[in-house]
């Protein structure tokens, strides 16, 4: 089992691209290094220039999956999973990600309103929402809608139950009721003044 973990950790655990490849490998990273370029000066121009590149994908993805994470937040049920690549410089870069979500319903349709707006909002989190995550937003929309429905259904069996009576009307009292108003005045309850004699 995973001890949960507060997002300072989950985000310490994803250090800069520059870090990444060379502390999987064993190797401490020269932070002034990899910043300045000064690992890269040995590089051809077009290497140097997919080196950047995969350096601004890298900082795209780890953004992107980190939007789904934060907005999430209670229905993350795994943390930001990510594709790396190698570039020219031997560093890895994160160039694709993914992050688990629970998508299922609540235990009532407020619950699973709540979560299916959630799961909508952290879905589209990302300043570029991917066809997957339009897809996610999309189930969650309908998710919601099919909350709503049921709410609204438990409002109206509400009011019904409130228009009829304060307590609920089953089958049986309905009957009961019915049959009270058409048997023969024996059968009723004398009243003597303003008394009215109940029996047990």
């Amino acid at each position: 089992m995973i001890a949960p973990l507060t997002f300072a950790n989950r985000y310490d655990y994803f250090p800069s691209a520059a870090r990444v490849g060379a502390d999987e490998r064993g190797v401490r990273a020269d932070p002034a290094n990899s910043e300045s370029g000064s690992a890269t000066g040995g590089l051809s121009p077009q290497a140097r220039q997919k080196v950047a590149e995969l350096q601004r994908r890298d900082r795209e993805v780890r953004a992107h999956e980190l939007a789904h994470v934060a907005a999430g937040a209670g229905l993350i049920t795994r943390g930001a999973n990510f594709t790396y690549v190698t570039g020219p410089d031997g560093q890895r870069y994160a160039v694709a990600g993914d992050v688990r979500i629970d998508t299922s319903p609540g235990r009532t349709p407020e619950e699973t309103l709540q979560r299916a707006e959630q799961v909508r909002a952290a879905a589209l989190a990302p300043a570029d929402p991917s066809p997957q995550d339009y897809a996610v937003a999309a189930e969650a929309a309908r998710m919601a809608a099919e909350a709503r429905q049921a709410l609204a259904a438990e409002r109206r069996q509400e009011q019904t139950t409130e228009v009829s009576g304060s307590a609920p009307l089953t089958a049986a009292t309905d009957k009961a009721n019915q049959a009270a108003r058409f048997a023969p005045a024996a059968l009723r309850p004398q009243t003597i003044g303003r008394l009215i004699d109940l029996f047990a």
